[in-house]
This record gives structure tokens, sequence and C-alpha cells, in this order.
């Protein structure tokens, strides 16, 4: 018998298997829908079904760039509502979300908060809250706490998802990535960092582990001085960007690497996004920057080489999309790291649903009992 990709991940998201084992006895979700926008790859359909087991009418929609068809017909098999196709069009996606929004969800969950802000622009009474996967959600949604009004628990926030997911997962699969684009060697390589959050720190390690010359820039004095005690390099933005091979974005802010860079750069140099958004390499303004003469589209690798009128070439690797979901064969991060995080969501989810938090849990850390139930079970399955 021949099976495929969703197979394998179900099969190894153990501590998800085991939470929907529950579900379908305690069904925390009977008589309510969850929407959601989200990555819709392997691993979330495993999330996605856990909750669908546990009750929940589940209506989901894609990131930009990042949802794959096998996922969406697994899904759509399912008999969950699946809106759009995959898109790398804003406007496309944005229309996407507010069809979502207008199914009128009692929960949802959020990555990278573009369900809660078009919530916060038109509430709706039979929300009861949700949860938010992101750091750069979490940044967006604080502001608009007041208006939302509803528990919202960020994932991103907890312990867990911080080690597993963002430091080790994120870490691998962004230098993974730049393997599988490029299929050129790290050692010597002189690679900058942007941003020494978890996500950074990771990305760091897996580069300097495999023979990198690794640099890291954070706006943040004391993030610096903790990434130079580390034993990187940490010079100043304008040098970082010169002496770089490989430039890697991992920050949740917008326009990090812009057209304005472009005399600083070094010949050949890989630019990479790490980030939630495609927003932190600014792709367009480097294509229509007038120093361009002629771009070369390898498609089969995602990766575009802008060749200047003074001979240099630049990589953008999939338009500045996250990288370890582009490209040629995409796989995301670790099937483990997204199955304690996606068990993190489903249990909050839960907690949600069951009114185990009021509307003064807007825009907060996961609890620190939800935290230690999912470590605990997941330790229990791994001995």
């Amino acid at each position: 018998m021949t099976l495929d990709r969703i197979d394998w991940v179900t099969r190894n998201c153990r501590l998800l298997g085991a939470t929907a084992r529950t579900f379908a006895e305690t069904q925390p979700f009977a008589g309510m829908t969850i929407g959601t926008g989200i990555h819709l790859e392997p691993k979330t359909a495993a999330l996605l079904e856990t909750l669908s087991v546990g009750g929940a009418r589940v209506v989901a929609t894609g990131n930009l760039n990042s949802s794959q068809l096998e996922t969406i017909d697994y899904l759509a098999g399912r008999g969950m509502e699946i809106i759009g196709a995959p898109t790398g069009d804003s406007q496309e996606h944005g229309r996407y979300l507010d069809e979502i929004v207008a199914r009128q969800p009692d929960l949802l969950l959020d990555n990278g908060g573009d369900l809660f802000a078009r919530v916060a622009d038109a509430p709706y009474a039979s929300l009861l809250g949700g949860t938010e996967e992101t750091t750069s959600g979490r940044a967006r949604l604080v502001p608009l706490r007041s208006a939302i009004a509803r528990p919202v628990l960020v994932i991103n926030d907890s312990p867990i998802k911080q080690f597993a997911e963002n430091r080790h997962a994120v870490g691998q699969s962004i230098f993974e990535s730049y393997l599988r684009f490029s299929n050129r060697m790290t050692n010597g390589r002189r690679v900058t960092v942007f941003g020494y959050g978890a996500c950074g720190r990771g990305v760091a390690a897996c580069f300097r582990n495999a023979q990198s010359i690794v640099s890291v820039v954070d706006t943040d004095p004391v993030v610096t001085l903790e990434a130079h005690l580390d034993g990187y390099v940490t010079p100043l933005r304008e040098d970082a960007i010169k002496s770089a091979d490989v430039i890697v974005t991992v920050t949740g802010a917008a326009d990090v690497i812009t057209a304005a860079n472009m005399p600083l750069f070094k010949d050949g140099v890989s630019l990479i996004n790490g980030g939630h958004f495609p927003w932190e390499v600014d792709a367009k303004g480097l294509a229509g920057h007038p120093a361009v003469q002629a771009t070369d589209r390898f498609d089969d690798l995602d990766i575009a080489t802008h060749h200047l009128a003074d001979g240099r070439s630049i990589h953008v690797f999939a338009d500045g999309h996250m990288a370890n979901l582009a490209g040629p064969r995409p796989l995301g991060n670790s099937i483990e790291s997204m199955d304690l995080g996606f068990t993190l969501q489903a249990r909050c989810l839960e907690l949600v649903a069951r009114g185990g938090v009021g509307a003064d849990a807007c825009v907060v850390p996961v609890p620190p009992d939800i935290n230690a139930q999912v470590a605990t079970d997941y330790l229990v399955l791994n001995r």
C-alpha cells in the first residue's frame, strides 16, 4: 500500500493523536465552528482533524504562498470547509480571510493576527475567543485588546513553543531551506542573521554548526550583547550586510532588507526570509531598483537572480516569503516540534471553549498548567 506525506505526518504526530482520542470522548467543541487562517500543509491537517474529531465544524483558509493543494484536498475530503486556493496575492488572500470572519466562528485559531484584527474592526457577539500562533500576530493584536475584548491565548509565548519550534525547528528548517533552494555548501560562508530572538538563535546556531561564519544584527543592544557573548560576530548593520554571502531575516518586522541596501550587497548574496509575513525582505522593491538590468527566474528553485549594472548579482529566495514553506518540496518545521505546538493550540482552544478564561486574558501567554500538561504528555509518549 502506498501512503502519502500526510499519512506519514499524522502517524508521527503522536501527541496530537492522543489528544484526538481524548477529544473524541469529551467533545469540547460540539456545536461550535472554529475559523482559521493558517499554513495549510500536512502538519496543520493533523491539527484541524484533531479539532474536528472534538466536534468542531472547521472553516479554514491558508496563509500567503504556503498552502499546499494536497492538504486542501485532504481536509475538504474530510468534511471541512476550505475557502480559496493557494495564493501569493495579498488582496485575494484578504478576501478569503473576510469570508472566514463572515461565517462568525465561535472560536478563531489565528496565525499572524489577520482574523482578530478584522474582529477588532467588526466584532460579533457569538465569538468566544481563541488563539494566536505568532510573534508577529501578538505585536499586531496587543494594541487592539480593548476592541477584541475576548480571551486570546498566544501560543508563541509558551516556553515550549519558544524552544521546541522557534529555536530548534525554525533554525533547522531555515538552514535546510538554504540547502534545498541553493544546493550550495555552507562551509566558510559568511552568514548574517537579522534578529536574535528564539528563531534567530536557532538559525545562527545551525549555520555555525555547519561551519559558517555567522554575524548577528539585532536592534536591542542587550540582545546584541547576548549574541556577542554567545560567540557570534556582532558588527554594525551596514558592515554586516556588506560582508554577507547569505542574509537571513527572522525579526517579525517589516522592511528589514530593502532596495536602499542595494549598494551594500556583496556580489552573489542570497536573501532569505524566515519570518511569518513576506515583508521582511522587500522583494518587489529590490526587483524594481533602477540598478537592476535583468532578472533570471529559476522557477523550479523559486529563486530570482537580479543582475545589476555594476556586474553584481543578488539572489532572492521565494520572493521574500517564508522560506521553509516555499520553494521545491517545502516541508516546514519538524513534525515533533509542530506536534507540541499544535497540541498547545488544541488545549488552549479547549480551555476557551469551556469558558476557562475570561476576557481579561486577551493576548496573554499560554497558562502554565497547559504547558505542564503538554510537556508531561509528550515525555510519557517519548520515553
